[in-house]
Formats: C-alpha cells, sequence, structure tokens
C-alpha cells in the first residue's frame, strides 16, 4: 500500500510540475517528468468531477495476455498509467479503439460502455485512480 500511495503521489506531482528538475531539501536533483496534461477523456468527453464528498481510490491492475475485461462503465473519473504491457481499449458504443502501451496515460471515457483486451504477449500492469463519491464504485457491468 506504501509504494502504491508512493507512486500516486509522484504521479500527481509530476502531472503538476513545470520544471523537469526539482530538487529535494538537501539540494539532491529529482528529475520531474509530465506524463500527461488533458482536459478531456479518451472519448472527448470534458472531464467533470463528483459533486459530493470526493473519495480517492488508487488501485493495481494485473491483466494476463489474452484477457478481455467485461463490458463496463465508470460513472466517475478514472485515470490510468500503463506500467507494462500493451491494452487496446473499444467504445462498444461507438467502435472506436485505442491501443496504449508501457508509459501511456489513459483518461477513461464516462459513462460510456467499452472493454479492454491485453493485446501483447506480456502482463498488462496498471496504476489505476479513481476519483468518485464516497463510498461509490466507479466500475458497472453491463448485464
Amino acid at each position: 500500500m506504501r509504494n502504491i500511495l508512493a507512486s500516486a503521489l509522484l504521479l500527481a506531482a509530476a502531472l503538476s510540475a513545470n520544471p523537469a528538475f526539482a530538487l529535494d531539501s538537501s539540494g539532491t536533483p529529482v528529475v520531474v517528468t509530465p506524463l500527461a496534461s488533458k482536459t478531456t477523456t479518451a472519448s472527448g468527453q470534458l472531464i467533470t468531477l463528483p459533486q459530493k464528498n470526493v473519495q480517492v481510490l488508487v488501485s493495481t491492475y494485473d491483466i494476463a495476455p489474452g484477457a478481455t475485461l467485461p463490458v463496463h462503465r465508470h460513472p466517475f473519473p478514472r485515470y490510468a498509467y500503463v506500467q507494462a504491457g500493451t491494452l487496446k481499449v473499444t467504445n462498444v458504443e461507438t467502435g472506436n479503439s485505442n491501443t496504449y502501451k508501457t508509459g501511456d496515460f489513459i483518461i477513461e471515457m464516462i459513462g460510456q460502455w467499452h472493454q479492454a483486451t491485453n493485446i501483447g504477449d506480456g502482463p498488462v500492469k496498471l496504476l489505476v485512480i479513481d476519483q468518485v463519491e464516497e463510498g461509490a464504485k466507479n466500475t458497472e457491468l453491463r448485464q
């Protein structure tokens, strides 16, 4: 849990930092590499935050080669950093697909049915950050 929190904090710092370098308290350089700066989701929607008490959920996903997640949607914002592998995400409503590789940052679509498939030879490893209304879940499966 400590590593996940540290990764999330470093990710947040990288996304908000302008300079490429910073210094820690001892003067040792720290390299900051921005990964993304977006105002829209993968399908072009404006990113909107929950209106009630916001809870941040951080998790990791390990998706085996060839695995396909069930069709689902997210009612709240979800962000994912691809730590390893190749993931194809398809919006089943429009048929549009995006492929994400190691080092890519995903801002998932909100309220649109989609599914993801590991199309690589190795596992896909994701660091996932959800912003939800406190106590809510951020994945709904299509029945």
